[in-house]
């Protein structure tokens, strides 16, 4: 219903994409709001749970649902025991280029009356996240290309991770 998608084209193969999005503790190397993403369990390659703590300390859980090699996957990543969001991973072949999309289906809060939620998520949450998620692009990118690890608010700071 209220989905926030943003999305990048690569100059990489779908494999090496896949090999970097698939990785165990993966936004440790691109990720420039998480201070340590930590592996809670996996199934031979295929993630199941991990935990991302942010650079402001927030904690939250992402708990992989669906894994799609060289394709992408879907998680549900929130606070241990409170709501989640839905987050799709997708990759997708483009000639020589690959694009990475991210779209995530954030949890209605109950804090909001539902009849200006429509209001708060265009006005406050859409480009909060879409920020958020363009960041994230950039910090894969910057890391694929590189191949260094992305510094800590390299894109610029975001006041819900910094």
């Amino acid at each position: 219903m209220y989905k926030i998608s943003n999305s990048i084209k690569l100059a990489h193969s779908k494999d090496r994409v896949w090999s970097l999005i698939s990785l165990p503790e993966n936004l440790n190397l691109f990720h420039p709001f998480c201070k340590k993403n930590n592996l809670l369990q996996s199934d031979g390659e295929k993630i199941i749970k991990d935990e991302l703590i942010y650079l402001n300390g927030r904690t939250y859980h992402r708990f992989f649902y669906k894994w799609d090699p060289m394709n992408g996957y879907q998680i549900k990543i929130g606070t241990k025991d409170g709501k989640k969001s839905d987050v799709i991973w997708k990759i997708s072949a483009l000639g020589k280029f690959t694009e990475l999309t991210i779209t995530v289906t954030p949890y209605l809060s109950s804090k909001t009356p539902k009849f200006f939620y429509p209001l708060f998520h265009y006005f406050l949450i859409k480009p909060k996240l879409k920020s958020y998620l363009g960041s994230v692009l950039k910090g894969i990118k910057f890391h694929l290309n590189t191949e260094q690890k992305v510094k800590a608010n390299q894109f610029g700071t975001h006041p819900w991770f910094s």
